[in-house]
């Protein structure tokens, strides 16, 4: 199956000139998600993953089915204030402005693998400050799993020391 055929493209969202790639066509697919998850696993074979880290909020759902498809934990990352126990945090730069992620201070144990897995690879910025919240605490990132990558944005390169996996690339 093509998975990129199940993206439906939304033009002029959230702003004029921008083309939003909706992934929730292909969640609603059983036989397409079933086919991304397991090509997400495929990049886990041979590993040893102790946790997969979702980011807020697409990234819990692709990450907490291949977190139960691997039989182990799944570690949420979520915006500043959501997270109702000791947190750490990490600022990242936005295009205009700064933002925050925030993880447990207790979610990864000191020489955890884990797996980051989003829905969306844009910028980066989001990707390396969850890679950095990991790495505060001991953790060692193994891969970035993404469902789709916008390549012209380019944020691979900002993750050029991780192994970055993307599934789908416009």
């Amino acid at each position: 199956m093509d998975l990129k055929s199940r993206i439906r493209d939304v033009p002029d969202f959230p702003k004029k000139g921008i083309v939003f790639r909706d992934i929730t066509p292909l969640l609603k697919d059983p036989v397409a998600l079933k086919q991304a998850i397991h090509e997400m696993k495929y990049h886990c074979l041979g590993k040893r993953i102790d946790a997969v880290v979702g980011i807020d909020s697409r990234g819990f759902i692709l990450g907490s089915i291949l977190a139960h498809e691997l039989g182990v934990g799944f570690v949420p990352v979520r915006k500043v204030g959501k997270l109702p126990w000791t947190t750490i945090k990490e600022e990242y730069t936005l295009e205009y402005g700064t933002a925050a992620l925030e993880m447990h201070k207790d979610a990864i144990d000191n020489g955890e693998n884990v797996i980051i897995v989003d829905d969306l690879l844009a910028t980066g910025g989001t990707a390396l400050a969850t890679a950095k919240l990991v790495e505060k605490l001991g953790g060692n990132v193994l891969s970035l799993l993404f469902l789709v990558e916008l390549t012209f944005l380019k944020g691979a390169e900002k993750l050029r020391n991780y192994e970055v996996v993307s599934l789908i690339k416009y």
